[in-house]
């Protein structure tokens, strides 16, 4: 088997975004206008370092056989990659035991798991599952359909004109009658960082569990979800640097071995008769079916990768290119940001008077400035600020000071074109 090449030493010294750039193989291509990409859609996907793209096809080179179903040197190769990252991804999101980490499609999938296999199974006419206004629609919709299907009801936690949610207005709105209270833990839309230690503590002495969306946060901010004492966390590897299609969530252990499985088929099984079916331990029992397995290779190398830098550092450079681009952006004459919650993270959504947000996608790009437009698979916040969208930057840590400079450049260009 071929060594899959190890990240480089660019870690343990001062952190220099240039060089980690360097490990990022599209982020060296030029654009077919001849510019440099300045890659500000982070947010929705992360570009992916060499040694991630490197274990996926070495996977597929050297080990493609399924996992758990054979003796052969492949299979056996296949599980031991499948299963690494497994012990990783507990490692890194600082779950107590790795069977509380079940592999799903992404956070998505993740949250309708708890969905239809915790919270579907429980709920009953009167009760209430929390959320807060400015929550994705992976984390609306899933509660939706559980509630009609129920009759339990979904209350929601309003959001402050700065984007922030307010721990005494979440307090106010838990009862008796709350069941699962969820949350994300940095809003995609408005980059908005949530209380969640204090709305978890708040929502166990009310007696609900919790469930965090932690697709924003898992590549921005230290996790440890034993410490945060959350019930359920879900996460997505493309978020992560890793690949699409693939992430996890975590449960606590006693609360997945009391849920019935998800879907029916495969590793999720321990005997089958047709007079009865017994199932697998937790995880496998939420896992049918033939899984992803270059998907947690990929996983696994994103994790190394990122493992591998001075977090620290990183997290310092993100934050510091959010203060440069936001002071750069406030002096833009015309140009209104949405959301500036105390502490947010690294995700700047905005307007511009008389431009819609669609074109100042559009010509961003045409400079060589990648952008998301649109809702952001978050319409209730686009509601609350009275926007049918806005433009959003946001920020990895392979994002430069160059990368600022020709965003504001090309604000600058649209804003005299428009103004």
């Amino acid at each position: 088997m071929s060594e899959v090449q190890q990240p480089p030493a660019n870690a343990a010294t001062a952190f220099d975004p240039e060089r980690v750039r360097a490990d990022f193989p599209i982020l060296l291509e030029a654009l077919p206008s001849g510019r440099r990409l300045v890659y500000l859609d982070n947010a929705a996907t992360t570009q992916k370092p060499l040694t991630v793209i490197q274990a996926s096809d070495d996977y597929y080179r050297h080990a493609n056989a399924n996992v758990h179903r054979a003796i052969h040197t492949l299979s056996q190769r296949a599980t031991q990659q499948y299963e690494a990252c497994r012990d990783k991804l507990a490692a890194f999101l600082g779950a107590p035991s790795r069977e509380e980490i079940v592999y799903t499609r992404g956070t998505t999938d993740g949250i309708n798991l708890v969905a239809q296999c915790y919270a579907r199974p429980r709920l009953k006419a009167g009760d209430e599952i929390l959320l807060t206004e400015l929550e994705h629609h992976s984390n609306i919709v899933p509660w939706q359909i559980v509630a009609e299907a129920t009759g339990a009801k979904v209350v929601v936690v309003p959001i402050g004109d700065d984007g922030s949610v307010s721990i005494e207005d979440f307090k106010a709105k838990l009862s008796a009658r709350t069941t699962i209270a969820a949350f994300a833990h940095i809003s995609n839309s408005l980059g908005t960082v949530l209380p969640v230690a204090e709305m978890i503590a708040a929502a166990h002495e009310a007696g609900a569990v919790t469930l965090i969306d932690g697709a924003q946060a898992v590549a921005h901010l230290p996790v440890d979800v034993a410490a945060l004492d959350v019930d359920f966390y879900t996460m997505s590897a493309h978020k992560l640097f890793g690949p699409t299609g693939f992430g996890a969530l975590y449960a606590k252990r006693e609360l997945l071995e009391a849920m019935p499985p998800y879907q029916g088929g495969g590793d999720m099984i321990e005997t089958v008769s047709f007079a009865g079916t017994t199932y697998n331990d937790v995880p496998y029992k939420f896992e049918a079916g033939t899984p992803n397995i270059a998907g947690a290779a990929a996983l696994g190398a994103a994790i190394d990768y990122v493992d591998n830098l001075d977090l620290a550092a990183v997290f310092d450079h993100e934050h510091e290119l959010l203060a440069r681009a936001t002071r750069a952006m406030q002096a833009i004459d015309g140009l209104r940001i949405i959301g500036n919650a105390p502490g947010k993270a690294g995700i700047i959504s905005f307007v511009m008077d008389g431009v819609h947000a669609h074109d100042i996608g559009t010509l961003l790009d045409e400079s060589g400035v990648a952008i998301r437009t649109g809702h952001h698979c978050a319409m209730p916040v686009m509601e609350r600020f009275g926007v049918p969208a806005t433009a959003r930057v946001s920020f990895a840590l392979y994002n430069t000071q160059a990368d600022i400079d020709a965003l504001i450049d090309g604000l600058g260009s649209i804003q005299r074109i428009f103004g």
